[in-house]
């Protein structure tokens, strides 16, 4: 890791450079524009980064990022996976619909792409947001996903949380604030919120993904309804109280950590631990809200075996059947 400069210590916006220190495989994957007919959003088009062989594994991004933001995991996990890396509804390149944007509309978005991409039931990694909805996702439909790895979401409510909540209140007012702070300068509003460990990971070519959904007016809307509609106090509690009611989670989970988070506090990852028994914690040291860009070896190495449990039962069930059928 770099040690230019101290631990979330951000770089001037002028000093930004053009292209990323650390190459990556993200413009090498196959980009699809898949058509999904949702209940909640209607008929969408929804962006899918395509990478590597193997069984399914749908890596889903959260807040003001995209699917770009898995570009240093990608070679590693492709060696095992093909990947399925979507935008979001409301971000990145996909469709930003118009409407209301609850989490359980979003994460059945997501289940439905599952569908159409004929990948139900595949194991998944989601990052802040993207994890959130896919724990909700495996409330809703058990068997939309195999086991996830959720890499610091947020789902509790926090005092940010509710912050949040009372500033985006007065839906028109709050929405049009949003607007005036973004189109001022969107990959500027894109240095600023979002932090790393390691500052020198920022790059220009990551200002332009992020911020290129924001250049539209529906693209500003979108982010304003995931921070007021998504990531809603009252749906939090909703959340909370439904994982007390349970005695397992739907599918095995695997909590991802950072113990410096700057976006979503730590004690977040400590709370839902205790909410949900049989769910496994892993913290990381020297990484941020974002471990697969910025310690993307320590964040594989708590996640890959966790993930291969499926692989490996695969690998079984398919020298079963190869056995079966060569004793016919």
């Amino acid at each position: 890791m770099s040690q230019a400069l101290k631990p979330f210590k951000q770089m001037h916006f002028s000093a930004v450079p053009d292209a990323p220190r650390l190459p990556h495989p993200y413009f090498r994957a196959e980009q699809r524009q898949v058509r999904v007919r949702t209940s909640h959003f209607g008929t969408v088009k929804m962006h899918v980064s395509v990478y590597g062989e193997g069984p399914p594994l749908l890596l889903l991004h959260g807040l003001m990022t995209a699917s770009y933001s898995f570009r240093y995991v990608m070679d590693a996990l492709a060696k095992h996976y093909t990947l399925y890396i979507p935008d979001l509804l409301g971000g990145g390149r996909s469709d930003k619909p118009d409407t209301s944007y609850g989490p359980d509309d979003l994460a059945r978005s997501v289940g439905e792409l599952l569908k159409e991409l004929g990948i139900w039931g595949t194991p998944a990694i989601g990052n802040s947001m993207g994890g959130y909805l896919l724990m909700r996702l495996a409330l809703l439909e058990p068997a939309a996903i195999s086991r996830l790895v959720n890499l610091h979401s947020p789902g509790l409510p926090t005092a940010r949380m509710h912050a949040l909540s009372l500033v985006s209140a007065i839906p028109s007012a709050f929405e049009a604030a949003v607007g005036t702070l973004v189109r001022l300068n969107p990959e500027r509003w894109v240095h600023t919120n979002v932090h790393y460990y390691d500052e020198t990971l920022k790059s220009r070519e990551e200002h332009r993904e992020y911020a290129g959904a924001l250049t539209s007016p529906n693209g500003v809307l979108g982010l304003a309804r995931h921070l007021s509609d998504t990531l809603s106090v009252r749906e939090m509690r909703r959340f909370e109280a439904a994982l007390k009611g349970l005695e397992h989670f739907p599918v095995p989970l695997l909590l991802v950590y950072a113990k410096q988070d700057k976006m979503v506090p730590p004690i977040v990852g400590e709370r839902l631990a205790k909410r949900i028994p049989d769910a496994r914690i892993k913290w990381l040291e020297q990484a941020s809200h974002f471990a697969h860009v910025d310690a993307p070896e320590a964040f594989l190495e708590v996640a890959m075996p966790f993930l291969a449990t499926v692989l490996s039962n695969k690998l079984l069930l398919n020298e079963k059947a190869q056995s079966i059928t060569n004793s016919c």
